[in-house]
């Protein structure tokens, strides 16, 4: 017959476990090499066919950069439209004014 574990051992051996468990699992993980993408058979692409990221970077920049000056252009458009709008309610109003005097 064996003996049973004393009372106050088993919450002693319960806090190892649940300290020991994530500590081998964070262990396995470091030794293990990770995949890499161009490991995995069909999806490697050869540099020669994949531009720079600079390349890539540069063309976003391009865009964005049109599509501000766009942007400022139709804002440019549309402040004159309003200005032109308001000088022409002045002048109805002044000439309206000089009428009814």
């Amino acid at each position: 017959r064996e003996a049973p574990i004393p009372k106050m051992l088993a919450p002693c051996l319960l806090r190892r476990a649940v300290l020991t468990v994530p500590l081998v699992f964070v262990a396995a993980l470091l030794v293990t090499e990770p995949v890499r993408a161009d490991q995995e058979a069909g999806t490697a692409i050869p540099a020669e066919s994949r531009p720079c990221v600079d390349c890539h970077a540069f063309e976003f920049m391009q865009r964005a950069l049109q599509d501000l000056k766009k942007t400022a252009y139709n804002l440019d458009t549309r402040t004159e439209t309003l200005l032109l709008q308001v000088e022409k309610r002045n002048l109805c109003d002044c000439v309206a004014a000089n009428l009814l005097n």
